[in-house]
């Protein structure tokens, strides 16, 4: 059955190639039919797409400049997918006020993040931006979670005031080659993945169980999901760091 047909265009009088419906949807995997950006409420994520990888990659945080640059490099020569924040400020507003974009992956997480930066907001607003959340949510996790075997890499800037240290009381294992780099480290959720970055020269930790209280970041979701997750931190402006362990990991990481 013929899926395609020539179009007449009524103004120039040239032919063009029209797509069925149903073509769109049985060839809908080439990469040109891919969305290039995702959104949630006030987070809106510009998508790059290089090969066929299983390899999922992410910049949450807009005033993350470091782990941005990093990324975009990387992707010019590796295949996978990234997601980037379109923004240049840490949080990103809703419904009037502002959200961690890193902690609207719960109702629970969302909820202590609304509260903590809208102090005037009144429990109906709250709750209505709970609501706008809870009901958009899976459609963003889905797309940034990988699939089968895949690995989520997220990328964060630290400043002083977070290091590994501030992990490692919550961690079920730890490696700590740089301890007087606290600043740059590997945190997994992933036994296998652990294993591997340990083996690197940089530190480590794994935080494999699910959490007992629920920040609303992605590294819980994906310790709740059993979703292999690594978050790679490094301080502010480091980039030739991240680039470097970066690097490593996709030497590396099975």
């Amino acid at each position: 059955m013929n899926y395609v047909r020539e179009v007449a265009n009524p103004f120039t009088g040239k032919t063009s190639t029209a797509w069925s419906r149903r073509q769109l949807l049985l060839f809908g995997w080439f990469p040109f039919f891919h969305r290039k950006q995702i959104t949630l409420n006030g987070a809106r994520f510009r998508v790059i797409r290089r090969g066929k990888s299983k390899r999922r990659y992410l910049v949450i945080h807009g005033d993350e400049q470091t782990a941005r640059q990093v990324l975009e490099t990387f992707m010019a020569t590796h295949d996978g997918v990234a997601f980037l924040i379109e923004s240049n400020t840490r949080n990103v507003s809703i419904n009037g006020g502002e959200l961690d974009p890193n902690r609207m992956f719960s109702t629970e997480g969302a909820e202590l993040n609304l509260k903590m930066l809208n102090p005037g907001w009144s429990y109906p607003q709250v709750e209505i931006a709970l609501s706008v959340l809870d009901h958009h949510r899976d459609h963003l996790v889905n797309a940034l979670l990988p699939p089968k075997r895949g690995v989520l890499v997220a990328l964060h800037n630290n400043s002083e005031d977070y290091s590994v240290k501030d992990e490692v009381p919550i961690s079920d294992s730890i490696s700590l080659k740089q301890p007087d780099n606290p600043h740059a480290f590997f945190l997994c959720t992933d036994p296998k993945d652990y294993a591997a970055l340990s083996q690197s020269p940089y530190n480590v930790v794994l935080q494999q169980k699910k959490p007992q209280q629920d920040d609303g970041s992605l590294s819980r979701l994906a310790a709740r999901e059993g979703v292999r997750y690594v978050n790679l931190e490094v301080q502010k402006g480091d980039a030739n760091r991240q680039a470097e362990m970066l690097a490593w990991l996709d030497k590396n990481l099975a």
